[in-house]
């Protein structure tokens, strides 16, 4: 385990060497860039054999999408076991489904309807197992160790989708859909093979929680409800940091799904619409990487709104249609602001449960996933009755008011939760939250 300072000595600056010196933290690390460039493969694949057999737009969009939209009802509905069941057996299990869904959409012709079904079905158990590798990382990495691995797997989370994306391209002419299907089952079974034979299995109580505090004998769903229930409708502090990190995102995610419309109506010469959509993940990419890097943990803390304004501001120029050039350095910028989620990470850490950390994980990529799908819908609806250059605009400004929300938090100087956060019990009082992270 990485030493890491104790909040007392918050100007600790981690280094990246650091992080990946962590042998357990490299594994999850690089057996998770796989199984998304994999996973990457098989939703274009996918997507190409539904439009090739049925010649609909709209089914072709479904099948691309229906990965992601169940996942906040598999959190609600599943989440507690991330926290109750064995982290190895859990996230080896998980490629394990990935590669057995891959294989039988390569193998067996189906109707489209129950392909689809087969994907939505392991898209709710999902957030079970990212779940239970974020609590292992949130274990094993502790201080700002924990900041510069969740950016390690951002950026790779980003490189690693836009080369399954690119991947898919090219497999798919060279040995067609159906091989390209094969290549990802073999992808993740290479990763759950490698979680099985190199993640030592952790003994009772070394897996994060405390015995019987995940109140283990009511059923699954049961007790996930009610875990989602603490931590969003009664932990002020967490469901606050949680909506913070949803809402940014799901508004630019929704001006980046016009960013087509937007370069067709401006007339831009062909291709360009794939620069601009380029700029966004190439600005996020380098955000990460100097903001991880070269800025020490409270100047992180401390520039979460600023970061969140730049992510909508200059959105907001789009209202003017922008040429080209102009346009790339505004995605830029955008994409840059992304890093704010940085200066969120060991605050929301510090504010949660012991024993609900897989839960809570696995909620906030979900309800993340869920409304960047939700936020393109609502824009693209918008612009039909405004224009692509002013909804774009809006969703922009929708980005910047969040930053506004947040300085309402707080009085200036602490914009952020920091540690010795104040959460709500379950009758509705309040109590100190342990501010270390899990041992």
């Amino acid at each position: 385990m990485i030493p890491t300072a104790e909040p007392a000595q918050g100007n600790h600056r981690a280094t990246y060497r650091e992080v990946l010196a962590e042998p357990r933290f490299r594994l999850l690390f690089s057996t998770r860039a796989v199984a998304i460039t994999a996973g990457s493969l098989r939703i274009t694949t996918f997507s190409v054999l539904v439009f090739a057999a049925t010649g609909s737009a709209l089914l072709s969009a479904l099948a691309f999408g229906i990965g992601f939209l169940p996942q906040l009802f598999g959190s609600l509905l599943l989440g507690s076991l991330a926290d109750r069941l064995p982290p190895r057996a859990l996230i080896a299990g998980g490629y394990a489904l990935e590669c057995a869904v891959a294989a039988l959409l390569a193998l067996v012709r189906m109707p489209i309807a129950a392909s689809l079904g087969v994907v939505a079905l392991v898209a709710l158990a999902t957030p079970v197992f990212s779940g239970a590798s974020s609590r292992l990382v949130a274990q094993w990495l502790e201080g700002d160790a924990y900041v510069l691995g969740r950016s390690l797997n951002n950026i790779a989370a980003s490189g690693a989708q836009l080369c399954g994306l690119a991947l898919g391209g090219a497999v798919v002419a060279v040995v067609g859909p159906h091989r390209a299907l094969a290549v990802s089952a073999a992808l993740h079974l290479g990763c759950a093979l490698a979680i099985r034979i190199r993640l030592p299995r952790l003994q009772r109580g070394e897996s994060g929680g405390t015995p019987g505090s995940t109140r283990r004998n009511d059923g699954a769903v049961r007790a996930s409800l009610h875990g989602a229930g603490l931590l969003l409708l009664r932990g002020r502090t967490v469901r606050r940091l949680m909506l913070a990190q949803w809402l940014p995102p799901s508004f630019v995610a929704g001006a980046e799904g016009l960013i087509v419309a937007y370069a067709g109506g401006r007339h831009f010469a062909s291709g360009w619409y794939a620069v601009l959509m380029g700029c966004l993940p190439v600005g996020m990419l380098v955000g990460d990487l100097l903001v991880g890097r070269l800025l020490r943990p409270p100047t992180r803390e401390r520039l979460v709104v600023p970061l969140i304004a730049l992510m909508g501001l200059p959105l907001v120029c789009f209202a003017a249609e922008p040429g080209v050039g102009v346009s790339s350095c505004l995605l830029l910028l955008c994409g840059f602001g992304f890093a704010y989620g940085l200066g969120l990470q060991r605050p929301f850490l510090d504010a949660l449960p012991q024993d609900g950390q897989g839960q809570a994980f696995g909620l906030l990529g979900s309800g993340s996933m869920t409304l960047q799908g939700v936020g393109p819908a609502c824009f693209g609806s918008v612009a039909a009755g405004i224009g692509t250059g002013r909804a774009i605009a809006l969703a922009g400004g929708a980005a910047a008011l969040t930053a506004g929300w947040i300085l309402t938090w707080r009085p200036p100087t602490s914009l952020v939760p920091v540690p010795n956060y104040s959460t709500e019990s379950e009758n509705g009082t309040e109590q100190h939250a342990c501010s270390s992270p899990a041992q």
